[in-house]
């Protein structure tokens, strides 16, 4: 079989929670905002790492839960988190996005947070919250697959505006051109290029093997249609006429979450 869909979906949920007595997130100034994004990054420290407590909480109850959950960072705005969920099979990607996200929205409902997975939480100078989606079959992971890549990105390039309007409501806030994203109304794809619709990652080209990243998605994106957009982008170089495997790592670095501070 040629097919095995990896996918990453950082589905992201910007200004992810707010304090249900107050209205404001976590660690930011009332009635203000915290310093310029940059060192929230994956970082570490109580002025830079707001919400940690949640975070780790959500990794843990995923691990009990049966989730294929494997990792956590803090995003680029103040507040955000990323969580990576691998391996899926096939549509297993969507139900394990699904469960991640009750099983956090759960979480915060205990910690009297209110979350949110709006594309652009915070307008302004600010980064949107994504479903960034890895993606690779078996003869792109071989050698030479760099060559198949490129042909799998040719096709969501053709159906670009259909795309679009599934990967998620008011995605077209996030879609600017800023803050590492493609505008809306235009497909790109580049190596190693944040502001492209599709990323190749460097390794991937100098491997001449790898995957892709579609950055298109926006965090309240429905995981399922995202999977089934993935599967028809792929070029079935060697398809079985009886049957067709896919297996799905949902990376889900689902979520920027903003969150406010409690009172």
């Amino acid at each position: 079989m040629d097919v095995y869909g990896v996918i990453h979906v950082s589905a992201k949920y910007g200004h992810g929670v707010n304090n249900v007595r107050t209205g404001y997130c976590l660690n930011w100034p009332v009635g203000g905002y915290p310093g310029p994004q940059g060192p929230y990054y994956c970082a570490i420290g109580a002025d830079k790492a707001f919400g940690r407590d949640i975070v780790d909480a959500h990794y843990k109850a995923c691990l009990y839960a049966g989730i294929n959950i494997s990792g956590i960072n803090g995003e680029v705005m103040p507040g955000q988190w990323e969580f990576q969920v691998s391996p899926s099979v096939g549509i297993e990607a969507g139900d394990q996005m699904w469960i991640a996200r009750y099983i956090l929205e759960r979480i915060t409902e205990i910690a009297e947070m209110v979350l949110s997975f709006d594309p652009k939480p915070i307008p302004g100078d600010w980064n949107g919250a994504g479903a960034h989606t890895n993606y690779s079959t078996k003869s792109m992971r071989e050698e030479g697959g760099y060559e198949v890549i490129k042909k799998a990105i040719e096709k969501p390039g053709l159906r670009h505006k259909e795309h679009s309007a599934a990967y998620g409501e008011g995605n077209e806030r996030r879609l600017t051109g800023r803050h590492e994203t493609a505008d809306i109304n235009t497909f790109k794809w580049g190596v190693a290029n944040r502001g492209a619709s599709i990323r190749v990652g460097r390794d991937t080209e100098k491997e001449d093997k790898g995957y892709f990243e579609d950055r298109r998605p926006a965090s309240n994106m429905d995981p399922y249609v995202v999977v089934e957009i993935r599967e028809e982008m792929v070029p079935l170089v060697q398809r079985d006429q009886r049957k067709r495997e896919c297996i799905c790592y949902s990376h889900l670095c689902a979520y920027e979450a903003t969150r406010e501070e409690k009172t």
